[in-house]
Order: C-alpha cells, then sequence, then structure tokens
C-alpha cells in the first residue's frame, strides 16, 4: 500500500516507520527532520529498533492510498485543505480530541476512518524516533458498524507488525479515549509528572475523576461508557505508559499551544449542552488555555 503520513512528528514518524518495513511511505512534516530522513532514513530505537527509508518531504505528494492523519486537532483544517488536492482512496486519523474526522470528512472524498493509538513515541534528535511502548491501533467507520475500507487498512497495519483492532464501536472507543486524554494529559500537563504518578495518589484522584466525568457526558451523547470502564482505561494507559512524558506535557515544556480546545474544551462544550456538572474537567481546562493565553500560542 502507498501511505502518505501527514504529520509526521513523533507519533507519526513512529506509524510511519512501522508502515514502511511493508509499504511504500512518504513521511510529511517539518525540516530539519525530514531533512534528515532523506539524507539518512529514519531511525527507530527503544521497543523497536530498525532503520527505515521512507520518502520525506515537507508537503503532500499528489496521489496516495491512504492518508494516515497525526496532526495536532488544531492543524486538522489546514490537514483538510492540503489532503483534498490529493487522488486518496482512504484517510484514518488518529489525531487526538473529537471532532477531526467530520473536518477531514467535510473536504475529503475519500472515506475517513476514526482510530486511536496507544503507541508511545518520542522524537530525541531529527532523524530519529523512539517507541517508548508497544500499543495497539484500533480503526474503524467513524459512525461505527461494519465498514470494508476499515479491514483493508487494517490488513494493510497488520502487515507491517503493527498490533491492530477493526472496531464496529469506534464512537464509544473515541469517548474512551478522550476520557483517558481529559485524566492523563491535563493532569500530567499541570502537575509536571510523568503518566506513571497517576497510578496512585492525588493525581490518580484527579485523574480518574476526570475520566469519569467524561463518561456521563458519553452517556449523555448516547454513548454507553461507565463511570468504571472510564476510571479502569485511565488507569489501564497509565500504567501501560508509564514512564511517557504526555503529549500535552511536551507541549507545555516546550512553550506550545496544547491540544486542551479539542479535549477538555470538548468536554465542556457537549456538558454545557447537556446540563452536567464537570468541575475536575472545567478547571483543568480553563488553567490551561489560561497558561496559553499568558504565553501568547492561543
Amino acid at each position: 500500500m502507498n501511505v502518505v503520513v501527514f504529520g509526521a512528528g513523533s507519533l507519526g514518524s513512529l506509524l510511519g516507520g512501522l508502515l514502511a518495513r511493508e509499504h511504500a511511505v512518504t513521511l510529511v512534516g517539518r525540516d530539519p527532520h525530514m531533512e534528515t530522513v532523506r539524507a539518512e532514513g529514519l531511525r527507530i530505537t527503544g521497543a523497536v529498533e530498525e532503520t527505515v527509508y521512507p520518502d520525506a518531504r515537507t508537503a503532500p505528494p499528489a496521489s496516495a492510498d491512504l492518508a494516515l492523519v497525526c496532526v495536532k486537532a488544531f492543524d486538522t483544517p489546514a490537514a483538510a485543505d492540503a489532503l483534498a488536492g490529493m487522488d486518496l482512496d482512504y484517510c484514518l486519523s488518529v489525531q487526538n480530541g473529537m471532532g477531526n474526522e467530520a473536518q477531514l470528512a467535510d473536504r475529503l472524498e475519500a472515506p475517513v476512518l476514526a482510530g486511536t493509538c496507544t503507541y508511545g513515541a518520542l522524537t530525541p534528535k531529527p532523524g530519529v524516533v523512539r517507541c517508548t511502548g508497544i500499543g495497539e491501533v484500533v480503526l474503524g467507520a467513524r459512525e461505527g458498524g461494519d465498514s470494508p475500507a476499515a479491514k483493508v487498512v487494517g490488513e494493510a497495519f497488520e502487515a507491517a507488525d503493527i498490533v491492530t483492532t477493526v472496531a464496529e464501536d469506534m464512537p464509544r472507543r473515541l469517548w474512551e479515549k478522550l476520557a483517558v486524554n481529559a485524566g492523563i494529559n491535563a493532569t500530567t500537563a499541570l502537575a509536571r509528572i510523568d503518566n506513571g504518578a497517576l497510578l496512585s495518589g492525588d493525581a490518580n484522584a484527579v485523574a480518574t475523576t476526570a475520566g469519569r466525568e467524561v463518561a456521563r457526558v458519553a452517556r449523555a451523547e448516547g454513548v454507553d461508557l461507565s463511570d468504571a470502564e472510564a476510571e479502569r482505561a485511565v488507569e489501564r494507559v497509565a500504567e501501560a505508559t508509564a514512564e511517557n512524558t504526555s503529549s500535552m506535557q511536551q507541549d507545555v515544556l516546550a512553550e506550545r499551544r496544547t491540544e486542551v480546545d479539542a479535549i477538555g474544551g470538548y468536554v465542556l462544550e457537549r456538558a454545557g449542552t447537556h446540563g452536567i456538572d464537570v468541575p475536575v474537567n472545567e478547571t483543568m481546562t480553563r488553567l490551561l488555555q489560561a497558561w496559553e493565553d499568558g504565553q501568547g500560542v492561543r
């Protein structure tokens, strides 16, 4: 399969690199990372050790079988505009936050699939991506149900030895992912702690309460996600990624804009529609938004 990875940062580089073991892959990202990959290849370290040689560029090619979208949620409109000019068979988003798939589907003629990914990734320097943990890619129709397109894309991921599940309940899985992101990303970004610190003590109480609040909103939206399931998901991912620095904390440490609007902001928006109080999510979201204002990155 011919795959273009749009947004080849840490996660995009890792998934693209793993796919390149079996498929023709083009990474689309920023220099000097892309420049180094073109010259020297992409070195994968950590839980996977391999060097691969995908194409690497700063603008997408004219066509591909699959576009794998890994950009930050606030860059989704720009990604949709860029990909709209391509000849594509399929598009898969593995982004954080909610609403990305709908924005892509509004601009693309190709079917847009929803996905989640629990592989851990960091880019310590240009040309290198470190796999900090083997996870799983789950993908399927964004509306749920059976999807021939999802089966084709899932087979391509499996052929590259990526742990993959093709699911028919993606709306529920996306809300569970939102509970995990709300619990882990916001808490670690504000407390400046790694994910494993959420497994006990005060940080655990904050993160799991945030997850349970998201579950209440999910049920109001017609999605069957219990408080206990959301809490277990937060703790399960925190344990599996215990040594990771969350993507939101990485953004805060680098003084970059975060994805808080598509995570906590989305929770607040939907909670307000249903008259549900989500005090932990509201507090953490407002604090992160205030930090962004103070840094001038909003």
